[in-house]
């Protein structure tokens, strides 16, 4: 219950406050990952994987001892469930810039647009035009919906503080090396891959999320259907296709393409069908985006008190099991010798 009251707060905060204007932990991370960098780079995965074990691993150690520390203090650990769910949470900020795109593109400053689009993803705007921009913001709040709201929800229903601040590191490992290029070609690999894995499951929810919200942005829900199931396995990413064409098919617009990076670029397949995306289609995709979080949070606070308590019921009776099983061994050998009942101390001291 504790941290089911805490995910709605952190969500309510997130939507109220937006991230934290300074002093903001996530930037803190990056700052100490990038120190963390420098001492363990060298152009290979192995590595790459002890980078991101480390840097994965401290936050998830430091989650996991905040939840022992308030096993007994409901209060305590609410509160810093929604302090964490704040902190990891994306959905205002997100929603906000698609806004401010959306109004810029309107206002027919391109130059303005093109420096905004740097707040959403790292494509070189200089040579974009009003629908490039456009599109370029629909896949970036389609995706984004499942990175920055939907999957820390999920994992911090399922896991807690330690699902929480774990999953937030993941992708920002992966923002900071997983990309493809020379550096990191093979180093971010292992951070890329962690990414994927725990992204498997939110992007999947984020799309059919995104369906079933559809009319709130006067979209239409059979047509989503059928785009989410046609293209969503197109996209080389095994997640952001997921996203991408729900929200291509919610819209009635077609995402894909050509997109420049700095240094380099990628052809990615055609997402949907109709018109490329307008300046009139972001208000709807932050729209969208929107009711898709508020789905979210309320699946992420039902799960610890529904199907979280189902998860631990069956978890503890088959430890009980395991435990009766054992128990006619640690009799007989508490019956034997000496040596025989030092026998069963030395073999319970391995297990543990």
């Amino acid at each position: 219950m504790a941290n089911a009251v805490g995910l709605l707060a952190g969500y309510a905060l997130d939507r109220a406050l937006g991230d934290p204007r300074r002093w903001h932990p996530v930037a803190g991370f990056g700052q100490a990952a990038g120190a963390l960098e420098r001492r363990l780079y060298r152009p290979d995965r192995t590595a790459g994987a002890a980078f991101t074990a480390l840097a994965v691993g401290g936050p998830v150690l430091l989650g996991a001892v905040a939840a022992a520390a308030t096993r007994h203090r409901p209060v305590t650990r609410a509160v810093l469930v929604a302090a964490g769910t704040w902190t990891v949470l994306g959905g205002r900020t997100l929603r906000h810039e698609a806004t401010v795109m959306g109004r810029t593109l309107r206002n027919g400053d391109l130059p303005a647009a093109r420096r905004r689009l740097g707040h959403l993803c790292g494509r070189d705007p200089s040579t974009l035009g009003e629908s490039e921009l456009a599109r370029a913001t629909v896949e970036s709040v389609a995706e984004n919906t499942s990175d920055a709201v939907v999957a820390p929800l999920l994992w911090g229903a399922v896991a807690g503080l330690p699902g929480l601040l774990g999953y937030r590191a993941a992708n920002t490992l992966d923002a900071m090396v997983g990309h493809r290029s020379t550096r990191y070609a093979r180093f971010g690999t292992p951070a890329a891959r962690l990414d994927d894995a725990l992204n498997l499951v939110p992007s999947r929810l984020t799309g059919l999320l995104t369906i079933a919200v559809a009319p709130v942005a006067h979209g239409d829900r059979q047509r989503a259907w059928q785009v989410w199931r046609r293209d969503r396995n197109d996209h080389p990413s095994p997640n952001a296709g997921q996203c991408e064409a729900a929200m291509a098919g919610a819209l009635g617009v077609r995402l894909g393409g050509r997109n420049i990076y700095f240094g380099r670029s990628e052809v990615r397949p055609f997402l949907g069908d109709g018109p490329r995306p307008e300046a009139r289609h972001l208000k709807r995709a932050a729209r969208i985006s929107g009711a898709v979080g508020l789905a979210a949070v309320g699946l992420a606070a039902a799960y610890p008190v529904t199907l979280g308590r189902l998860v631990g019921a069956v978890s503890r009776r088959a430890l009980v099991g395991a435990a009766r099983r054992r128990g006619p061994v640690a009799a007989a050998g508490g019956r034997g010798p000496a040596g025989a009942a030092g026998g069963v101390a030395v073999r319970r001291g391995s297990g543990r």
